[in-house]
């Protein structure tokens, strides 16, 4: 290969080699879900305690996301992305070895740590890809979320019933190993870099806030809503976000700029992806639900983990299908009325599956109207943010958006499992939700998907990230190498 047609090969890779990466990082987030009924069983622990697996990865997720978008806008995004996938195949490897609770939980906490491979690799496609591939790109590269999390269903359940669970972990590891490989020698270092000193304090105050929110929301209906832990640790977060406001307003090199943060477009854009975040997460909370609970209580399908992982998986392939057309809406009509129309089609899904529960290929029509309108709202969420933020802020500010879709998820369950906790059937001595408490979980998935749509039908019309103005692309960038 000529020295000339390197530089466009490279480019020509970026793309699959992000996307690939996307997709692994999603992968691990749902490769335990086939082992959490056996989890007590295999680590010697109670279900409190191996809930634990679960929890870690959302609190290593939430610290670490928005703190490698700022490291990577300082430091270079190819550095904290390859950083960023040394921690998942360093977490998996551990999980893979670990036969009791501890290691499993510092595993899956290194494996959370690697979330920030998705707003990173979105923030190198705009400094390496032309104007004409972004919008197609990135729509891509946040559709992997959806995409590796639908796809890990069914992979990961064929490999628990067919191989020891350990197995997972190792394939985890060596996925990493390869697209680690691969993003070495084909994506490039970023020229854009903002410079400065890391904000430690803003770190430490952002971590501590979100790890106490989370960690409430996820433990509340165990330890008690009203209960004194759960209620402190509210407090706590109110404080400590409070505090960290006020000292990024504050700091000079803040770890989050929150003035760019509160202008309209990027304001009213993470409030939508928030509420979005709700929405989407309720299908994957239901129907697999829906598809394996006993025929005898008259609502359930009764079918095998696989088949319900089988469901789930075109929803991750129609997001793949949909990221192309996201794109070509965007630049028609503008990445708002892109992700307004997301909001849409995903209200229908879950209004045809509060209708339709009762055949599996019903739920199969129902994961892919969903997915596919995730897949249009995805693709928007990074455009609308790259439009109005500065280059050398594009990986804190989309790692920020992020964290925003991943709150939505995090009250999402918390609700969807009060409400299943509450409605619900007796069947054979078990406790199990009813098709009551199933359709009440869809409505309030679609009622979220509407309330996206209207935060976002508030978003200013403003130009592409192609059309803003050089001073405001450029600000504080400082190219390198």
């Amino acid at each position: 290969m000529s020295a000339s047609t390197a530089p466009a090969v490279r480019s020509g890779a970026v793309v699959p080699v992000l996307a690939s990466a996307g997709i692994t990082v999603a992968l691990m987030q749902t490769l335990v879900i086939p082992l959490v009924p056996e989890l007590p069983r295999l680590l010697h622990a109670s279900a409190a305690e191996t809930a634990w697996a679960i929890t870690a990865t959302l609190l290593a997720a939430a610290v670490a996301t928005p703190i490698m978008g700022r490291l990577g806008d300082m430091y270079g995004k190819r550095r904290m992305l390859l950083i960023s996938i040394g921690l998942l195949i360093s977490g998996s490897v551990v999980a893979a070895l670990s036969s009791s609770l501890g290691p499993m939980i510092a595993g899956r906490a290194l494996q959370g740590m690697a979330s920030g491979v998705i707003p990173l690799g979105i923030s190198i496609m705009r400094d390496e890809l032309p104007t004409e591939r972004l919008g197609t790109a990135t729509a891509q590269m946040s559709a992997s979320l959806g995409v590796g999390g639908a796809l890990g269903l069914p992979a990961a359940a064929l490999l628990a019933e067919n191989f020891n669970w350990h197995t997972l972990f190792w394939v985890s590891a060596g996925l990493g190993v390869i697209v680690f490989g691969l993003v070495v020698r084909l994506v490039p270092e970023s020229a854009v870099r903002s410079g400065g000193r890391f904000d430690l304090p803003g770190g430490l105050g952002l971590s501590i806030g979100l790890v106490s929110l989370l960690l409430a929301i996820s433990q509340g209906a165990t330890w008690g809503w009203t209960g004194g832990r759960t209620l402190g640790l509210f407090a706590l977060a109110v404080v400590a976000l409070l505090v960290w406001g006020w000292w990024e307003r504050r700091t000079p090199q803040p770890l989050v700029d929150l003035r760019t943060t509160a202008r309209p477009q990027v304001l009213l854009t993470n409030l939508a992806s928030m509420v979005f975040g709700f929405a989407m997460f309720a299908m994957s909370l239901v129907l697999p639900q829906l598809l394996q609970m006993p025929k005898a209580t008259g609502f359930g399908l009764g079918q095998s983990m696989l088949t319900s992982g089988l469901v789930m998986g075109p929803s991750g392939l129609i997001m793949l299908v949909t990221a192309p057309f996201s794109a070509k809406i965007s630049k028609a009509r503008g990445p708002k009325v892109t992700l307004m129309l997301g909001a849409v089609v995903v209200a229908a899904g879950y209004g045809v599956g509060a209708a339709l529960m009762s055949e599996v290929w019903e739920l199969v029509l129902v994961s892919l109207l969903i997915g596919a309108g995730i897949g249009l709202a995805y693709g928007a969420m990074p455009a609308l943010i790259m439009a109005a933020v500065p280059v050398s802020e594009t990986a804190a500010a989309n790692s920020f958006n992020t964290l925003m879709r991943s709150i939505g998820t995090s009250v999402s369950s918390a609700v969807a499992g009060v409400i299943l906790a509450n409605l619900t059937i007796s069947l054979g001595g078990y406790t199990l939700p009813s098709q009551t408490g199933f359709r009440v979980v869809l409505l309030i998935g679609a009622g979220a998907a509407l309330t996206a749509l209207a935060v976002a039908s508030f978003i200013p019309t403003r130009r592409t990230s192609s059309e803003v103005p050089e001073s405001i692309r450029s600000v504080d960038a400082e190219p390198v190498g």
